[in-house]
């Protein structure tokens, strides 16, 4: 039962959580800023934004080795194939023809957001599956610098932040917020989670004996 709700934590995590990024990117008050940078890729290039996010994720797969001195968590490819495809699923066919009018709307889209891509990542990081090399690359930066999850999130978004400002990506103040708020969100709502998992699998293994 402990694989059971490990999956089924690490499925629905996900699929919140890729319901927020498609929020903030609807308000457009500006991105968190990997999502700034997939965004204008998608722009310059082409391609849809979750196959941006699926190419950034196997080049952060690599970066996380060197950082922590391992082999490549390849497994965490399928995170990330999964966490595109359901941003994609999300903003094809669920948001594409939502629209947002009013700066008041579009300033409570955003921090619903916000609020759901950090209770989405509690949530799904509780699996201990692999996770998105986005997020494994915070834990890397908070085992190899020994910072708190808040200061690792935000270390990360401003790593994207830089080249999604060159290839000018939709950066605005919701990317200020977003990068200084994502981290005390998955900090906030993340031993809650923590607790509950544990709570469940305790409580599975009592019933058993």
């Amino acid at each position: 039962m402990a694989l059971f709700y490990r999956s089924l934590f690490f499925i629905i995590g996900l699929f919140i959580m890729t319901f927020g990024v498609g929020l903030t990117i609807k308000a457009e008050l500006g991105v968190g800023a990997w999502d700034a940078l997939n965004v204008a890729l998608t722009e310059l290039i082409g391609f849809t934004i979750g196959t941006w996010i699926i190419i950034d994720g196997a080049v952060l797969i690599f970066v996380n080795a060197l950082l922590l001195k391992r082999r490549p968590e390849i497994l965490s490819l399928l995170t990330i194939i999964l966490i595109g495809g359901l941003v994609d699923f999300w903003m094809l066919l669920v948001l594409e023809f939502w629209e947002i009018n009013g700066l008041m709307i579009q300033i409570v889209t955003l921090g619903l957001g916000l609020f759901i891509i950090g209770l989405g990542a509690a949530i799904y990081l509780q699996a201990k599956f692999p996770s998105s090399p986005i997020d494994s690359f915070m834990m890397a930066i908070r085992e190899r610098f020994r910072v708190n999850l808040m200061v690792a999130k935000t270390i990360g978004e401003l790593v994207a932040l830089f080249p999604a400002l060159l290839l000018q990506g939709p950066i605005g103040i919701g990317t200020i917020i977003i990068t200084f708020t994502i981290g005390p969100f998955v900090q906030l709502c993340f031993p809650y989670f923590e607790k509950l998992m544990k709570r469940l699998i305790e409580g599975n293994l009592q019933e058993e004996f």
